[in-house]
């Protein structure tokens, strides 16, 4: 059992048909046929998306992302066509909203791995492979990969798990020469992304994408390179053989998984609001994160 624990009502606004509320954020067409996406302070932890908000996690993802697209954007373009608010929405939506190009997607979440951890280490211990990639012996939790590799999942419904699958079973999907595209450019986008964060004393472990196309042209989609969508790990803590302290949700987790809850993760019973000091260390690492990538203090 997951999903949402209170599954939020969408906001009505004249002019704007929506379409999906997702984990973090709903997704409206404008009357030009444009996307609205409007991201939320909703968090997600073990397939729920929990009772609690974070204040100011939507601001960031959307500031964040938008940081990143300028320094991507001779790699591949965006999705982004203005930040202005539409008419008649809430004043809350400021800072928190993308008008963007309506694209056809690729069925795909594409992830790129710099570092061994999470799901990709659980497959190393069984086979010495992820995604079906041979890697090297003698790797632990948090070891650097001789190179980037490209591990692709598919996207799953709200409250259901991605799966990592074969390059193989993409190009079976969508075609070899769509699959070769979204390879060689989510492995470019990663490692551009490495090397900026490395400079800033951060650890870009693995992150993914979403790609779509407008016309023949790929383009970079959603949110790029967040604490949502990345492991961002301190460059001056990094130590492997253990899980490495990073810039996400894992205050959430943790607490989730302890003692204190009082929350059965095999049981039937959705999540509990988290308490204040969880909700306030895992915004200071949301913004702590933007702050130290982008070198701009958070206001």
């Amino acid at each position: 059992m997951s999903g949402f624990v209170e599954k939020p009502e969408p906001i009505q606004v004249p002019g704007l048909v929506h379409l999906h509320t997702g984990k973090v954020r709903e997704l409206y067409r404008n009357e030009a046929g444009d996307l609205v996406m409007v991201a939320s302070d909703r968090i997600s932890a073990y397939d729920w998306v929990l009772p609690t908000e974070i204040p100011d996690k939507g601001r960031v993802l959307t500031r964040l992302s938008l940081w990143w697209f300028d320094q991507l954007a001779d790699l591949v373009p965006h999705h982004v066509l203005s930040t202005e608010l539409p008419a008649g929405v809430p004043a809350d939506w400021e800072g928190r909203t993308l008008v963007c190009k309506s694209l056809r997607m690729a069925p795909v979440e594409c992830v790129a791995r710099g570092y061994l951890t999470g799901s990709g280490l659980a497959e190393y211990q069984e086979s010495r492979t992820v995604c079906g990639l041979a890697l090297p012996e003698g790797l632990v939790d948090g070891s650097e990969l001789p190179a980037p590799i490209f591990t692709p999942a598919t996207k799953a419904a709200v409250g259901e798990h991605d799966e990592n699958v074969s390059y193989e079973e993409v190009a079976r999907q969508v075609g070899a020469d769509t699959a070769a595209q979204l390879r060689q450019a989510t492995l470019a986008t990663y490692t551009r992304a490495r090397d900026i964060a490395r400079k800033r004393g951060i650890i870009l472990a693995d992150t993914k994408f979403e790609f779509g196309f407008d016309g023949d042209t790929l383009v970079v989609a959603d949110e790029v390179l967040t604490p949502d969508s990345s492991r961002f790990w301190p460059a001056e803590q990094w130590e492997p053989g253990h899980a490495q302290p990073s810039y996400d949700k894992q205050y959430v987790r943790d607490w989730l998984t302890s003692a204190e809850s009082g929350w059965d993760r095999a049981g039937e019973q959705p999540p509990p609001a988290l308490p204040q000091h969880v909700v306030d260390a895992t915004r200071a690492k949301y913004v702590e994160a933007y702050e130290r990538l982008t070198g701009v203090p958070w206001s």
